[in-house]
């Protein structure tokens, strides 16, 4: 079988589907791939990434009132 055939078949097989359970995981994975088609990253954005994950990792975080105190400090004029 073709993957046109396969289509309409899976086609008129959902258009017959009157279970909810059933549609609601059909579209979760119509879902899932849409999702998964839409991120694409670099190889510079992924080592970025990384980068901050390791970072993460070691503790070199600070916290949000830290970050603000710190940008009003050396930017008093966006605030």
């Amino acid at each position: 079988m073709n993957i046109q055939s396969q289509k309409n078949d899976l086609i008129q097989w959902l258009s017959d589907l009157e279970d909810p359970k059933t549609i609601d995981l059909l579209s979760s994975i119509k879902l899932s791939d849409i999702n998964q088609k839409k991120v694409s990253i670099s190889k510079e954005q992924k080592d970025a990434i990384d980068t901050g994950l390791k970072s993460i990792a070691k503790g070199k975080v600070k916290s949000h009132n830290q970050v603000r105190s710190e940008t009003k400090s050396k930017f008093p004029n966006l605030f």
